[in-house]
């Protein structure tokens, strides 16, 4: 992706900031989880979503499973090192080692990371060393 559409992504991904959390929402402003934030931005960047991602639960973090969230960044996203993840890119979290990835978030400028935070809001937090161990994935939205 190219630095325009990284720049565009992370100002897609900021005009989210605020919108409150809802399970499985996906509308700027009205609510969205995690994996709406990156559904939202991507109509945005790209138009029509590939694929309804189905029902989950609240509580899918505690199970194990098919990596769904994992599965479809690899159908749909550009896959980068994870050191390499820059201000606009994809990150995928699991919770624990063998777990399916259950959270995703955008990176952020200054070691931060926006993502929708359950319980409240969109927002955009430090990226803490705990969570860093928890990164399962980085990626990049398409051109």
């Amino acid at each position: 992706m190219s630095e325009t559409m990284r720049a565009w992504a992370l100002e897609s991904a900021r005009s989210w900031l605020g919108t409150p959390y809802r399970h499985q929402g996906s509308a700027k402003g009205i609510g969205c989880d995690c994996l709406g934030l990156i559904r939202g931005i991507w109509r945005e960047l790209r138009g029509v979503e590939p694929e309804e991602p189905g029902a989950y639960s609240t509580t899918w973090s505690l199970r194990s499973g098919p990596d769904r969230l994992m599965a479809a960044a690899e159908r749909h996203l550009l896959p980068v090192d994870m050191s390499q993840a820059l201000p606009g890119d994809v990150l995928l979290f699991r919770w624990r080692s063998g777990a399916p990835a259950t959270h995703c978030a955008i990176v952020d400028e200054s070691g931060r990371i926006i993502h929708a935070y359950q319980g409240a809001s969109v927002v955009s937090t430090a990226l803490p060393n705990s969570w860093r161990g928890r990164i399962a994935g980085a990626f990049r939205f398409p051109e």
